[in-house]
This record gives C-alpha cells, sequence and structure tokens, in this order.
C-alpha cells in the first residue's frame, strides 16, 4: 500500500482564477474543506462572498480534474495528494482525532476490488474507500497518556 499526505504538486493549466483559489485554499488547509467553509475563506476583505453555484463549480472541476477528492463521510473537499490513475481506488485514512487525511492506494485492493465487481456484473463508478480512526501520532499521544 502507498500513503501519502495530501502535499500536491500541481500544474496551473485549465484553472480560473476562482478554480485556483479553491484549489489554493485546499493545499493551505492540508484538511477537509466544506463548501460553504470555502465560501467563507474565499471572501475578499471587503466581505463580499462567492455565491454558492461558483463555488460548487470550481469544487466541480478540481474533481474533474483529479486536482481534489469528495470525503462523502465529512461533506467536505481534499486536494488529491497521490499520483494515481483515473480508475484507481482511493483510500483515504481519516482520523477522528486530529482531522488528518491521508490517501492510500493498493495494487491488491485495485485487482480485488476489479475482481468482485466483474463478478458480479457491476461498473463501479467511484471507487473511493473511507477509514476513520486514528492516524500514528494520535495512537502514539493516546498510549502515551494511558501509560
Amino acid at each position: 500500500m502507498t500513503i501519502k499526505r495530501a502535499e500536491p504538486g500541481t500544474t496551473a493549466r485549465g484553472l480560473t482564477p476562482a478554480r485556483r483559489a479553491a484549489l489554493d485554499i485546499l493545499i493551505k488547509a492540508n484538511r477537509p474543506v466544506g463548501a460553504y467553509e470555502m465560501i467563507d475563506l474565499l471572501a475578499d476583505e471587503k466581505g463580499k462572498r462567492p455565491a454558492p453555484i461558483s463555488v460548487y463549480r470550481a469544487l466541480g472541476y478540481l474533481l474533474d480534474q483529479g486536482l481534489a477528492h469528495r470525503l462523502a463521510s465529512r461533506n467536505a473537499f481534499v486536494v488529491c495528494g497521490h499520483a494515481h490513475e483515473a480508475g484507481e481506488p482511493v483510500i483515504f485514512l481519516i482520523c477522528d482525532e486530529c482531522g488528518e487525511v491521508s490517501e492510500a492506494t493498493s495494487p491488491e485492493l485495485t485487482s480485488g476490488l476489479a475482481g468482485l465487481t466483474a463478478a458480479a456484473g457491476f461498473q463501479p463508478r467511484t471507487r473511493v474507500v473511507e477509514i476513520a480512526g486514528l492516524c500514528g501520532r494520535c495512537c502514539a499521544a493516546a498510549e502515551r497518556k494511558e501509560g
């Protein structure tokens, strides 16, 4: 399994100013960001806030281009921090304590899911697994408190 924290090296091709601003927020946050939180973060110094549809369009573009992922369990978005193929399953390890999200892929999971869906005659639209728990740092901190 390959695991990587969200630290992408993205290119600016095809990014409008609104899309670039949304991507920059996800990169800087390095954690899940909800659409309405993003609206607040995009508000300018005069308090002018972008329309929700504009933010959703920007996020939709980032999703379509593979620059971001949506975490259904958090109803939030994270920057894509892993170089994976478009149809490759993605696993998100989400820490309940600190909120860190690590993105992982696994050749074993890829082949296992391919076999499972083929046997069922199922055509998957998405291949995302979200696993909630404690990251290594939070586990270690919990063990220090107990010990």
